[in-house]
């Protein structure tokens, strides 16, 4: 197979898509936002707080709107909201936030990462360039393994590490993993002259983002939820923890490392049954077998179909993979459309 690198000159410089973009306009203030879980809710969260304090955003990144479309268009805005992943960071050399958030690190593309330590460094890699006057916000759980960098811009920034206050308990995002997005976006944003109240009243009303517990029918008894993003073990903790109705559970996919054994106890105390889908069988069922009632079918219609047999009045069918999609789907936006499809037809 050809290398990329046997086309580049040896004396040319290799940047980065977002890297290149930011060059641009340095010049405006760029909150970015990283994390294994939690950051298309939390851009988006950001973005709803800075409009409803007046200011002008251009929200993009690993969200769908390349930087480069925003520079190149010449739009103008306040503050850039931006979504990046380990894969952008790790190509980023020169790149320099304003505000940088680091929501969590836990388990996720090692089928791409040479191993945990790899992808938490090309996390970290979001505040190597930052000085005295810019700010690392933390979650918890990332600020023990911050603690533990040599990450010299993160020594330099003005670190906080962000929880959950209770501030947030009334709006209309569930679940303590969003109420640890609101809190990482309001302070993201508070420099910018968001106050509390904008804060409050921009998730009054904030819906999850596509694919992310979006409830996509209701119907014959049962709420159907559509969490087709949760490609890891930890989001699909975070949506269980989210219901405190009966849950009919649909995971598989293509198995991407994560410990599923850890789920045990929740699966206990909120699932009724699950049935598997995908090429991962092997995984799940070594992890889950004797936990759970547990089937396995071909595909996830079939799964879908059969869980109906065994749903109650007031159930939850969540799909909930913890898994990337590419064995049966293009992308998880095509698998949660696809549950959207059947959802609609078996809550007729």
């Amino acid at each position: 197979m050809l290398k990329l690198a046997s086309f580049i000159p040896e004396q040319a410089v290799v940047l980065a898509e977002m890297e290149l973009a930011w060059s641009c306009v340095p010049h405006i203030p760029a909150i970015a936002v990283t994390g294994t879980n939690g950051k298309t809710t939390t851009v988006r969260l950001c973005d709803a707080m800075l409009r409803e304090a007046g200011k002008r955003v251009f929200l993009g990144g690993n969200i769908g709107t390349p930087l480069s479309e925003f520079v190149l268009e010449q739009q103008e805005a306040d503050v850039l909201v931006l979504e990046v992943s380990s894969f952008q960071l790790q190509t980023c050399r020169h790149f320099r936030p304003t505000v940088g958030v680091l929501l969590n690190v836990t388990e996720d593309h090692l089928d791409y990462h040479k191993d945990m330590q790899e992808y938490t460094d090309a996390k970290l890699q979001l505040f190597s360039n930052m000085e005295q006057s810019d700010k690392a916000l933390l979650g918890e759980e990332a600020q023990k393994l911050a603690s533990d960098s040599n990450n010299a811009g993160l020594q330099r920034a003005e670190q906080h590490v962000f929880s959950d206050t209770g501030r947030f308990v009334k709006a209309s995002l569930h679940g303590v993993h969003n109420r640890l997005n609101m809190e990482a976006a309001f302070a993201a944003t508070e420099q910018f002259g968001v106050t509390l109240e904008d804060a409050l009243a921009a998730v009054e009303d904030f819906s999850a983002a596509p694919h992310t517990l979006e409830t996509v029918a209701k119907g014959r008894g049962i709420v159907f939820v559509n969490d087709s993003k949760a490609t890891t073990v930890d989001s699909v903790r975070a949506a269980l923890e989210s219901f405190a109705e009966p849950v009919l559970l649909l995971a598989g996919g293509h198995y991407k490392g994560g410990d599923l054994s850890s789920l045990a106890n929740l699966l206990k105390k909120h699932v009724r049954a699950v049935a598997l889908y995908g090429d991962s069988r092997t995984a799940f069922e070594s992890a889950w077998n004797g936990v759970v009632d547990l089937e396995w079918h071909e595909s996830m219609e079939d799964a879908a179909r059969s869980l109906m047999h065994k749903a109650h009045d007031g159930d939850v069918m969540l799909l909930s993979p913890a898994t990337s999609s590419f064995d049966q789907y293009a992308n998880y936006k095509a698998r949660g459309d696809d549950f959207r499809r059947i959802a609609g037809v078996l809550s007729e």
